[in-house]
């Protein structure tokens, strides 16, 4: 978790930044299975400096994640059209696709999921103990066998599936970029795909 956390976090950052070029508005939405916490978008070094700070600091209350709880609060909180970035891992099962798709009608949102490679493969390390991140279950799961790691590599793949699928059926762009990448290519590309539009 800590991995993906620090990613998000640099990414989040990197984008706050690159809005100085442009001088443009900049606000943040912090969020697990609720929304924890809003700056509202304006211009100013002062201001992008108090949120990227924030970004570093912040620590959630809650370990959920519910997307569609965000992307409707953003669609109301917003007024204004502007571009958005969805920085999650998706680990989600909450259906979020109607809220994707009228959160990117009213503004141009782009997806960024970070996962970490131990999300992706189990590694053959025999009994292991692992927690649900969604329900907060703890569960042993026997990593030696070669059917439980095809079913784990299985599901992981289904899920990415599903995921690229949904985002890409409401218009959204959508990077995927583990906590090993260098995550500025990944950005170069995913703008690069936005500006062919």
């Amino acid at each position: 978790g800590e991995a993906k956390k620090e990613m998000m976090a640099e990414i989040a950052a990197t984008l706050a930044f690159s809005s100085i070029q442009n001088n443009d508005k900049v606000g943040v939405i912090f969020f697990s299975d609720r929304v924890e916490k809003f700056i509202p978008p304006k211009k100013g070094k002062k201001h992008i400096l108090l949120i990227i700070r924030e970004i570093i600091e912040f620590k959630p209350e809650s370990q959920g994640t519910d997307i569609d709880c965000v992307l409707q609060f953003m669609t109301n909180a917003l007024k204004k059209r502007c571009t958005a970035f969805l920085l999650s891992d998706f680990i989600d099962s909450h259906d979020y696709f109607r809220s994707m798709s009228i959160a990117n009608r009213k503004h141009d949102l782009a997806a960024i999921q970070v996962y970490d490679r131990r999300d992706a493969t189990l590694p053959d390390v025999g009994l292991v103990r692992m927690r649900d991140m969604e329900t907060g279950a703890d569960i042993w799961v026997d990593t030696s066998s070669k059917k439980v790691r095809t079913a784990y590599d299985k599901a992981w793949y289904a899920r990415q599936q599903q995921l690229s699928q949904t985002v890409g059926r409401c218009g959204v762009d959508l990077a995927s970029i583990s906590t090993d990448e260098d995550f500025v290519k990944s950005l170069l590309a995913l703008f690069r795909n936005r500006g062919g539009r």
